[in-house]
C-alpha cells in the first residue's frame, strides 16, 4: 500500500483483481467438490440469526438489515465464488498480483459478492479514497472484469453487496468479541477486532448517504 518497490504493482492491480475474479468465476461448478450455496438473501439470514442470538440490537445494523431485504436485488447466475477475496488474502509482489490465498470460504454464489467485499472499508487499510481494497478505482476493475469474460455490472450494483460487506464483518467483529468474553479465545486480537463494530456502524450510514453516487 505504500513502499515505492510496489509502485508498479499498485498501478496495476486493479486490473489484476478484476481479470483474477473473472477467472474465478468462469470455472465450472460441475468439475469442483460440492460446495455450499450461498446467495445473498441466504446470507442475510445467516447472519440476522447470528446477531439476533446475541440480544444486542445496535439501530445502525437494525437498519441494515432492514435496507438490505427491502431493497435485494435480483440475483445473478451462479459461479464459484472465493468468499473471502481482499488485499490480506492475496500474494503481490513488484510485477502486480500474483496468486490468490485462502480458500475456505468458497461457495457457489453470486459474482457481485465477491467485487464488493474487495471494496468494503474495513479492507482499504485507510486509503478509503480508493474503493477498490485502497488501492484502485472500482470502474477500472469492473471494466477489467468484464473484458477478461465477467458479466457486465455497474458500480450501482456493487452498492448493495458492498452495504453487506460491510454488515456482514460487524456481525462477525460482533463475534470475535463474544469469543473473547466467553474465554473461547481470550486473545487481545479477539478483543481489538470486537471494538471494531462501531467503525462498521460508520461504514455503512457512509454507505447509506453515498447510495448511487460514489465509484
Amino acid at each position: 500500500m505504500r513502499d515505492d518497490e510496489f509502485n508498479a504493482a499498485r498501478a496495476r492491480l486493479t486490473r489484476d483483481c478484476g481479470e483474477a475474479l473473472a477467472r474465478i468465476h468462469a470455472v465450472a461448478p460441475g468439475g469442483l467438490p460440492e460446495l455450499a450455496r450461498s446467495l445473498g438473501e441466504d446470507q442475510i439470514a445467516k447472519y440476522e440469526a447470528i446477531y439476533r442470538a446475541f440480544e444486542m440490537p445496535r439501530p445502525v445494523l437494525e437498519l441494515a438489515f432492514a435496507w438490505l431485504k427491502a431493497n435485494a436485488p435480483e440475483p445473478a447466475g451462479p459461479v464459484l465464488v472465493h468468499g473471502d477475496f481482499r488485499l490480506g488474502n492475496l500474494i503481490v509482489d513488484e510485477n502486480g498480483l500474483g496468486a490468490v490465498l485462502d480458500w475456505e470460504l468458497a461457495h457457489i454464489g453470486d459474482p457481485r459478492e465477491d467485487i464488493a467485499w474487495v471494496c468494503v472499508n474495513s479492507w482499504r487499510f485507510g486509503h478509503s479514497e480508493k474503493r477498490v481494497g485502497g488501492f484502485g478505482d472500482l470502474p477500472e476493475m469492473l471494466d477489467a472484469y468484464a473484458a477478461a469474460g465477467g458479466a457486465r455490472f455497474t458500480t450501482a450494483e456493487i452498492d448493495w453487496w458492498e452495504i453487506l460487506g460491510s454488515l456482514k464483518w460487524g456481525v462477525m467483529c460482533m463475534i470475535m468479541y463474544s469469543a473473547y468474553k466467553t474465554g473461547a479465545d481470550p486473545s487481545v486480537e479477539r478483543a481489538a477486532i470486537g471494538r471494531r463494530v462501531s467503525e462498521n456502524e460508520i461504514d455503512l450510514i457512509n454507505l447509506f448517504e453515498g447510495l448511487g453516487r460514489h465509484a
